[in-house]
């Protein structure tokens, strides 16, 4: 039996990290891994378990082969388990394929970092036991290597993932602000529109009444000089003498 454990830090906040790891596959950076499919998912305790058969590549070398058998797909079963509360998700691994003669456990546990809260912590172990089988010392240590060689590419399949939703994120962001200065750009110039017709209903209306009111002043006026008129002939003929007098 031989372990292997190892430490890395991500300069990402844990809810990033997590969000990455239910993303990493498939993945240009790590191509070993061909699939992942979830067998059941539940939520327990306000925790969150997940069950996922993995589809790899080992990538045997030739005299590997002909002690384990051909190199193909292998399959590894995965549970998971992720804690919002106490943020901390842990995955534990076991290999299906070859199970008769290698046993593989990995763990791998991400954490928040308790010195910097904005960077998060992945812990790793892997435990790895060949039995059965000649060279069984040989092949454990060259399977440990072959992890331990090959463990930068999970990380940076993870960076990859991380990337893109950053990226999307910033996109989102984009585009929410792009349409809320529409919006903003819209309201305002509604409310110009609307208040410009306002202004424009009332001007239309002051100069209706206004003619209205200088219309009912001529007519008022006009009236006052026609009684006028009239008053001052009927007082002319009652004031004024007969022109002549009658003979007796």
């Amino acid at each position: 039996m031989k372990i292997w454990t190892s430490e890395h830090i991500f300069s990402h906040p844990w809810e990033t990290v997590t969000q990455a790891v239910w993303r990493k596959y498939p993945n240009p950076h790590n191509p070993a891994v061909v699939g992942t499919d979830v067998i059941e998912r539940r939520v327990v305790g306000g925790v969150l378990h997940t069950h996922r058969l993995i589809s790899s590549r080992w990538g045997l070398p030739t005299w590997a082969q002909t002690i384990l058998g051909a190199d193909r797909v292998c399959y590894g079963y995965e549970h998971s388990e992720v804690n919002p509360e106490e943020r901390t998700m842990t995955m534990r691994t076991r290999n299906l394929t070859f199970s008769s003669t290698v046993s593989m456990d990995e763990r791998l546990v991400y954490s928040p970092d308790p010195v910097d809260t904005e960077k998060t912590i992945l812990r790793q172990e892997t435990i790895i036991t060949v039995k059965g089988v000649p060279l069984t010392s040989y092949m454990e240590g060259y399977l440990i290597n072959s992890i331990s060689s090959n463990s930068f590419k999970g990380r940076e399949a993870l960076e990859f993932v991380i990337s893109k939703i950053n990226k999307e994120v910033e996109e989102i962001m984009s585009t929410y602000k792009r349409s809320t200065t529409e919006i903003f750009s819209n309201t305002k110039r509604s409310i110009g529109e609307i208040t410009e017709s306002a202004l424009r209903s009332v001007d239309d209306i002051s100069t209706a009444a206004k003619k209205s009111v200088d219309g009912l002043s001529d007519a008022a006026m006009k009236s006052i000089d026609d009684i006028s008129t009239v008053a001052k002939k009927g007082i002319d003929s009652f004031t004024q003498p007969p022109t002549s007098m009658p003979r007796i």
